[in-house]
């Protein structure tokens, strides 16, 4: 069979397309506390140590005032605002 440019065209961008969509579906996973690497962390959706969370970490990728956001050490996934961790690091 014989693809045409327009073909792959269609095709490429059809591709690129299911990528990206693919890539923000996984980011807008969130973290379980029963995720091995959770638990290793002792990672928790809300934080009971007075003044601080997700929010105020160095590591917190959201944007302020989001109910979660990215963080490094959950590649793929987000965590809660108002989690925790022991790996919190104050934001400078």
């Amino acid at each position: 069979m014989k693809n045409s440019r327009r073909q792959f065209m269609i095709l490429s961008a059809a591709g690129a397309c299911t990528l990206a969509l693919n890539g923000k579906v996984q980011a807008q996973a969130m973290v379980s506390e029963a995720d091995p690497q959770a638990k290793g962390l002792k990672y928790v959706a809300v934080s009971t140590t007075a003044g601080k969370n997700c929010t105020n970490c160095a590591l917190y990728q959201g944007k302020a005032g989001s109910a979660a956001g990215g963080c490094p050490l959950f590649a793929g996934k987000q965590v809660a605002a108002n989690g925790w961790c022991s790996a919190w690091a104050k934001k400078g």
